[in-house]
């Protein structure tokens, strides 16, 4: 399996440098300067005919022609600017996830294996409307045997893709050990982790009973929303490699002059597009991952935003979503020790580094943003300065950040298409700002209670565990079945353990007594 692995990494490798995709402009980032003589080395079989296109087509079309891991892996990539700097990163933020459908004539086998007697209600399929890495997507009429007959979306994983996905993140496994066993620079970089999370993203995906799960968890978060809309799932036609959707209307985000001759007005849809992504992120700790162009449609009568395609989806936990919302109102208070106590707060930065000084770094970035709007702001560039100062202060990267923060460019990439001018502090302050307070009010502080309760209870709930451990241990002592010594060295490791839990909950109750107090 291993040596497998290798063959198809070095595959992956030739065709690369065939490709011309080794021909990369500007500097290495420092962790990936041991590669540049391994570069100049692949780039010796390059065609000599792609040296007539650029090099962003001859990132696209290597990728492309490796296969669907591969794009993922590159979409993945595009977010992190750390790994493979901001130029790479750059280049692959515009890798699109398109790929040539398969047969039609096999889909109705697939649905009629998928969903058995169901596969009959969908009928009148058409062509492939999308296709991507992992499945395509087909018009159907749904003709239930009670209830009217209405149009949806079906969506079907290609023949076959789970093996290939697998086979490929075995190779990127390979890769990644031995980039951290042969070059140390990129130890801090984590290649591991980030393999970890497309190898996560791509299981999810190639499960659409999980895609379905998500699209009803949004809902029930949004219900009380408005502004933005996404389609509603039919059960009784979802499988593993099947998902059933109500078909949603639109005009396709990106198609500027027809949102204009319906008369939707562009900056309105800029501004719920950027509020809803930071009410579903910060306020859910659930979020749409995957906000490219594509995936998102206007309601011409309503000038709501529509979603689809939820198989890529993010989710942060309370203490981030708190940590994001003090970072982002930091940058628009400009208040910038706030935005670096949060990062060493949460461990993101060593203590034994400088507040002070990583305050006075956050501010040379904040402070030119200010009173500018998204046109004059460079993204890449931000996220260069971001990444440098993340170096400089052994700021190690954070592997469950990386789809809120990828998810963040598109959606403000998206937006500022929509509206040049637009002003994203302006446009985040009632959002992250109303959030805050609520965290500061009783409503926060009740939901810190409950976090603190919920701690203690699964404190309690192991010293049973722990007690009957050391009822075990001590039955063993008074059969004799210890080494004195040995008998020793457990009593005071069960002690000590016994000591340490009763301290924990004497803590924690504390603690929760003096909030009660505010």
């Amino acid at each position: 399996m291993i040596l497998s692995a290798y063959l198809r990494l070095f595959r992956a490798g030739y065709v690369l440098a065939r490709e011309g995709a080794l021909s990369i402009p500007g500097e290495l980032p420092p962790a990936l300067a041991p590669l540049r003589f391994g570069i100049w080395l692949g780039r010796l079989v390059e065609r000599p005919s792609v040296r007539k296109t650029g090099h962003v087509e001859r990132l696209n079309k290597a990728l492309n022609r490796l296969g669907p891991t591969y794009v993922k892996f590159g979409q993945t990539l595009a977010t992190r600017p750390d790994v493979v700097g901001a130029q790479i990163a750059n280049d692959l933020s515009g890798l699109q996830d398109k790929m040539e459908p398969f047969d039609p004539a096999l889909v109705p086998g697939i649905l009629a294996t998928a969903l058995g007697d169901k596969a009959a209600e969908l009928t009148e399929l058409s062509p492939p409307v999308a296709a991507a890495s992992i499945a395509q997507v087909h018009k159907a009429r749904l003709k239930p045997a009670k209830g009217l007959p209405k149009t949806v979306a079906v969506k079907v994983l290609r023949p076959g893709v789970e093996a290939r996905f697998m086979s490929d993140i075995e190779s990127f496994y390979a890769a990644a050990r031995l980039a951290e066993g042969l070059v140390r620079s990129t130890r801090r970089l984590r290649p591991t982790e980030v393999v970890e999370t497309l190898d996560r993203s791509a299981r999810l995906e190639l499960d659409l009973r999980l895609e379905a799960a998500a699209i009803s968890e949004m809902a029930e978060n949004i219900k009380d929303d408005t502004g933005f809309v996404i389609p509603t799932v039919s059960w009784d036609h979802v499988a593993q490699n099947v998902l059933t959707t109500s078909w949603v209307e639109g005009i396709p985000i990106r198609e500027h002059d027809a949102l204009d001759a319906a008369g939707v007005d562009r900056k309105a849809l800029a501004a719920k597009l950027l509020q809803s992504f930071l009410k579903h992120a910060i306020r859910d700790g659930f979020f749409h991952a995957d906000m490219h162009p594509g995936n998102l449609f206007a309601d011409p009568r309503t000038g709501d935003v529509i979603a689809v395609d939820f198989g890529i989806m993010g989710r942060i936990n309370r203490k981030e979503r708190r940590f994001l919302a003090d970072i982002l109102y930091g940058f628009i208070t400009r208040n910038y020790r706030l935005v670096a106590e949060r990062h060493f707060d949460i461990g993101y930065v060593p203590g034994d580094q400088s507040v002070d000084d990583f305050a006075l770094a956050i501010r040379s970035i904040g402070e030119p943003l200010h009173g500018r709007t998204a046109a004059d702001i460079s993204m890449a560039k931000v996220l260069g300065q971001l990444f440098a100062i993340t170096d400089l202060f052994s700021m190690q990267t954070r592997p469950e950040l990386v789809l809120l923060q990828k998810s963040m460019v598109l959606v403000e990439g998206v937006a500022r298409a929509l509206d040049p001018d637009l002003d994203i502090w302006t446009v985040a302050e009632p959002v992250v700002g109303d959030w805050l307070r609520k965290e500061a009010g009783p409503l926060g502080r009740l939901q810190d209670l409950k976090d603190h309760f919920d701690t203690i209870a699964e404190a309690a709930g192991r010293l049973p565990v722990i007690a009957a451990q050391a009822e075990l241990a001590l039955a063993d002592y008074h059969a004799g079945k210890m080494a004195p010594r040995r008998d020793r060295l457990m009593r005071w490791a069960l002690l000590g353990l016994i000591g340490v839990t009763s301290l924990t909950m004497l803590v924690l109750l504390y603690r929760l007594l003096t909030m009660a107090s505010w």
